[in-house]
């Protein structure tokens, strides 16, 4: 799928929390929005893993901290056309980025009792 293509879904979840974007993309009628659901889904689990996993994404209140797609690498093939030439067909593939953060503080963040809280950030790519 093109990277052109991927961006319209994409735009839709940008900066929305988990939940919300999850229902969103369920509801798009485009082929991008089920490839992105399994991208984002992937990303929670991600963020959960990275804990341990012994913290659950839903108690966290998580969001989209940054989504982006990026043209990735393109197949290039031919058909045939009319009068011996060949017409170059270009398939083209994207990569999506995702960075998921939690908006209520961990209990590692808690015991630190410094003013800056760090985010963690998740990247997956298609």
């Amino acid at each position: 799928m093109s990277a052109r293509k991927m961006r319209l879904v994409v735009d839709l979840v940008r900066g929305k929390q988990v939940d919300e974007a999850l229902d969103i993309l369920r509801f798009t009628k485009k082929e991008a929005a089920t490839w992105l659901e399994k991208v984002l889904l992937s990303a929670i689990a991600n963020w959960e893993n990275k804990l341990g996993n012994t913290e659950n994404a839903d108690d966290y209140d998580l969001f989209i901290k940054e989504i982006f797609s990026d043209e990735g690498m393109m197949l290039k093939r031919f058909r045939p056309a009319p009068h011996g030439r060949a017409h170059r067909i270009r398939k083209r593939t994207n990569h999506v980025t995702i960075v998921v953060a939690n908006r209520v503080q961990l209990p590692a963040e808690m015991e630190d009792s410094s003013d800056e809280v760090e985010v963690a950030e998740v990247t997956d790519e298609e």
